[in-house]
C-alpha cells in the first residue's frame, strides 16, 4: 500500500521524485499518465497524497484530479501539482477541483519534504 503516488510523464521525472522520497521513508507508487493514475487510485485508494504533472497524454493531471474528486469520490486525498505550467488559470482550475499545492519544476525534494511529511500526516 503506498502513502504516495506520483504520476508524470517523464520517466526521468518520476524516478527522481518516487527516488526521493523513497529515500525519506515514504511508500510510493507511480503512473505514467492521468489515466494510469486514476487506475492506481482505484486500486489503492489509501493513497494519502498524489503529486502529479499537469500535461500529460490520455489524461491530463487536472483531469485526473477532478475524476479522483468526482468519479472516484475522493475527497481526502491530498494533491500536489509538480509542472512547468504557470498559468493563471490553470492553477484556478487546480484550486478549484481542491489541489493543495502547486510546485514548479525542478522538483527541489529538500524544499518541500516537510510539506509533503504534513500532507502525508
Amino acid at each position: 500500500m503506498a502513502q504516495i503516488l506520483v504520476v508524470d510523464d517523464s520517466a526521468t521525472v518520476r524516478n527522481e521524485v518516487s527516488q526521493f522520497l523513497q529515500s525519506n521513508g515514504f511508500a510510493v507508487a507511480t503512473a505514467v499518465d492521468g489515466k494510469d493514475g486514476l487506475d492506481k487510485m482505484r486500486a489503492d485508494p489509501a493513497v494519502k497524497l498524489v503529486i502529479s504533472d499537469v500535461n500529460m497524454p490520455n489524461i491530463d493531471g487536472l483531469t485526473m484530479v477532478e475524476k479522483i474528486r468526482n468519479e472516484l469520490g475522493n475527497k481526502t486525498v491530498n494533491i500536489i501539482m509538480l509542472t512547468t505550467e504557470s498559468d493563471p488559470r490553470m492553477k484556478e482550475r487546480g484550486k478549484a477541483a481542491g489541489v493543495k499545492g502547486w510546485i514548479v519544476k525542478p522538483f527541489k525534494g529538500e524544499a518541500v519534504v516537510g510539506s509533503i511529511k504534513k500532507l502525508v500526516g
